[in-house]
């Protein structure tokens, strides 16, 4: 076990708190655990991993586990310092590249072109780069942070039962911006302002699992038309079971607005109509399926700061809306906002 309570020259090290465990957060964090300073994750879900969580559950015929990548869907890289780590993380099992035929699809369901640029995915689900990232660290999952309070001794973190949860140099928040905002309001009002710029837009995801395969010469699309953005069978994925066959169907932005509130059975039965309009195929019912709501999916109008700090640099917001919208931008994102840490204790 690691003491990071103290630096290599006997003293204190700074104590610094990351709210989100998401790429950005958990970017952040593990950069400054690997720089001998003390650090503490909180998320307010039950496991680390934001939008690139792992849907899993059980198939009705014949109890097969199926594991759905239901937020992010993969990753592009053309950064140096990104391109590095994804090479390490390939050599110990945590991400591969995807490759599977990812296609744009015309209005009557054929293919218009397909995409052939490099891309990857965690393995053995998009989740692993989060738990890779989170491995040794503090983490306190299934924690809301309600309040950041300036104190003499530091910025004091409160949760939504209002017990405090300790007080701390620097503040990192990853939060979509909407509720950095909030968290950050009577704070650091410039963070918020710039964040509340910042329009969030929704996503109705559908998990599908068919007994038998659907016969499509993809295994990815973008759609731009119709209620749907994007079709994915989880199967052509490195590490993923491949049977039953499992799908993920992505609803366009402005019909998931549409339907912000809606039910999950009222969002399914349309989007699986639209699955099989969308693509050509006569429709077949699914063995299993799901919905699930991503209210805070894609910054329409995302910032190009890189990450926000207060004028102390006490506090940074950083994230994707931050940085751009893609998972290579989040991390950088949370890499700038460990810099910028790691010089004003450097």
């Amino acid at each position: 076990v690691i003491d990071r309570s103290v630096t290599a020259a006997g003293r204190r090290a700074p104590r610094i708190a990351v709210v989100g465990a998401g790429l950005a957060g958990l970017a952040c964090a593990r950069t400054l655990c690997d720089h001998g300073l003390d650090v503490t994750v909180f998320d307010k879900a039950r496991g680390a991993g934001g939008r690139t969580s792992t849907r899993r559950a059980t198939a009705a015929a014949g109890g097969a586990e199926l594991r759905f990548d239901h937020g992010a869907q993969y990753f592009t890289v053309h950064d140096p310092r990104i391109e590095a780590r994804v090479r390490h993380w390939a050599s110990i099992g945590v991400a591969r590249e995807w490759e599977g035929r990812v296609a744009v699809l015309g209005a009557d369901g054929s293919v218009d072109s397909y995409s052939e640029k490099p891309r990857f995915v965690g393995t053995p689900t998009m989740s692993a780069i989060c738990k890779h990232l989170s491995a040794g660290q503090d983490l306190r999952c299934g924690v809301a942070i309600a309040r950041v309070e300036r104190g003499a001794d530091g910025l004091k973190l409160v949760d939504s039962h209002d017990e405090p949860l300790g007080t701390f140099d620097r503040v990192v928040c990853t939060a979509p911006p909407a509720q950095t905002a909030a968290l950050l309001a009577h704070l650091e009002p410039e963070i918020a302002r710039r964040a509340l710029e910042v329009v969030m837009k929704p996503c109705w995801a559908l998990m599908l699992a068919f007994d038998s395969p659907l016969e499509l010469p993809f295994d990815g699309a973008f759609i731009n038309h119709g209620p749907l953005s994007w079709v994915a069978r989880m199967g052509s994925k490195p590490s993923r079971p491949s049977e039953p066959d499992a799908w993920v169907v992505h609803a366009s932005p402005e019909w998931s607005a549409a339907r912000l509130e809606a039910s999950r059975e009222d969002v399914s039965v349309p989007l699986l109509e639209a699955l099989f309009q969308s693509v050509g195929l006569d429709a077949q019912p699914p063995s299993w399926r799901s919905a699930h709501r991503w209210r805070y999916a894609l910054a329409e109008t995302p910032l190009a700061d890189g990450c926000l700090s207060a004028q102390d640099e006490r506090v940074i917001a950083c994230g994707d809306w931050t940085n751009g919208n893609r998972i290579e931008v989040a991390l950088l994102s949370g890499l700038a906002a460990a810099q910028q840490i790691d010089r004003m204790h450097s």
